[in-house]
């Protein structure tokens, strides 16, 4: 069956009801003396491993393939026609300030939404109701549960509040913002996806989803180029896409390096629509710092994908139905039913969310990420995003202070050897490789 961009996918709700319940009747038994009970839980085990085979090994529709490609020399061929480079030339001032922006705007957005990650409506409103806050967020929550539980084991969840915060707290959206410099700054702009594993190696201690089984494959002697494949159901999640920021701020305002540089990253772990939604939000990041609306950013990310593909049409779904969207919740409502069925986690759905946010906003960055958060799912992701493209819309100028007043000039991180970064020196570190990158220009480097 042909997948479209509003399928239907078979319904499994129940298996993970029917995998509790062997659970629970196995230990019951257990403890009433039954034998026998072990045999049946290998019996289950070899079940469940042979379905997963199975799955995996099914046939995909070759036509959706063929739309799909994830070489990029094959990707490149099915893109529309797009400006790719919108600089000529990088300019320091205009790039540094509107640099400071998107990092601003990245972490603010990163952490409003980190202590109600995947938090419903009706629970972010509660809390919102119980702490005095307004709703839309128009600000850091004032107070969040379980506020001395530690995230990642570094920063406490009371450091993601607006009496609590000392520096940007960690989050994996932002380590691998982090993560993309380093990769630049020690592989140089030429940095394969060898390289890539081999700086994950380094400094990444642990990872979700589709990093995570990227990661366990790299330690288990998985080469880099098939590490995204084995045991990967993941690979078209929202992994991709928020490892996307470092590449747009290297190459400002030349999408299609931006989306080259993405490229080389996502392969390591994603294929399909996670590999084009990495590519797709470099490119949006990349064209925000040389036009004046984030929906303006957004249409040119999309010249930089397969034109056919999942991800593209979703996009321009989204991009389409923006006008009729209202608030939050109705755009939450519209994803919903759009796209039944899908995981919370997926690249398309959430990517759909942050187009209707950057609507929504339409330049106001505040507006932008509190309207992003609000509508829940992956929103810590989705606002980190929003607040990145807006922000790299409207400098630093155009975010109120309000959002990285308490940032003290301090990124916190996980990353091995790397726990402190000064968001001073990052904005001064990226503009140096940026400043490579387009010196490169005048020495033969292809546009």
């Amino acid at each position: 069956m042909k997948r479209r961009s509003g399928s239907r996918y078979p319904e499994v709700s129940d298996l993970k009801g029917l995998v509790d319940e062997v659970q629970l009747y196995a230990a019951l038994k257990s403890e009433r003396g039954a034998a026998g009970v072990e045999a049946v839980i290998r019996k289950v085990r070899r079940s469940l491993k042979d379905a997963r085979r199975a799955l995996a090994c099914l046939a995909e529709d070759a036509e959706l393939k063929k739309n799909e490609p994830d070489d990029l020399t094959l990707i490149r061929a099915l893109r529309p026609e797009g400006p790719r480079r919108l600089w000529k030339g990088c300019d320091g001032q205009q790039y540094g300030r509107r640099l400071q922006g998107a990092l601003l705007g990245r972490c603010a957005g990163c952490t409003l939404g980190s202590p109600v990650e995947f938090w419903e409506i009706d629970r972010m409103e509660a809390l919102a109701r119980e702490n005095g806050d307004r709703f839309p967020p128009d600000n850091y929550w004032s107070y969040v549960p379980e506020p001395e539980a530690k995230r990642y084991g570094v920063s406490p969840r009371r450091s993601y509040t607006r009496g609590g915060m000392e520096g940007v707290p960690v989050d994996d959206d932002l380590a691998y913002t982090l993560l993309g410099l380093l990769i630049a700054e020690e592989c140089g702009p030429d940095f394969t996806t060898d390289n890539v594993a081999r700086v994950w190696l380094k400094y990444l201690p642990h990872a979700c989803t589709a990093e995570k089984v990227a990661l366990a494959n790299l330690r288990a002697g998985v080469p880099a180029h098939k590490a995204g494949e084995e045991n990967n159901p993941f690979c078209e999640w929202i992994g991709g896409w928020i490892r996307s920021d470092p590449w747009g701020y290297l190459a400002p305002g030349w999408p299609e390096k931006a989306a080259e540089l993405a490229y080389r990253d996502a392969f390591l772990t994603h294929r399909r629509q996670g590999i084009y939604g990495e590519m797709f939000f470099a490119a949006t990041v990349s064209a925000a710092f040389a036009v004046d609306h984030p929906l303006d950013a957004v249409r040119i990310g999309l010249t930089e994908i397969p034109g056919q593909c999942a991800f593209a049409q979703a996009i321009r779904w989204a991009l389409s139905r923006a006008p009729r969207i209202k608030n939050f919740r109705q755009a939450r409502q519209a994803v919903e039913e759009r796209f039944v069925g899908m995981h919370r986690a997926h690249s398309i759905n959430n990517a759909c969310l942050v187009v209707f946010g950057l609507a929504l906003g339409d330049g106001d960055f505040t507006r932008t990420i509190g309207q992003t958060v609000a509508m829940g799912m992956d929103n810590d992701c989705t606002g980190a995003t929003a607040g990145s493209i807006c922000g790299a819309v409207v400098g630093k100028k155009g975010i109120d202070r309000r959002w990285y007043l308490r940032f003290n000039d301090t990124v916190h991180s996980y990353l091995v050897g790397a726990p402190v970064f000064r968001i001073s020196d990052l904005v001064a570190r990226f503009s140096a490789q940026a400043g490579c990158l387009f010196a490169r220009i005048g020495k033969g480097e292809t546009v």
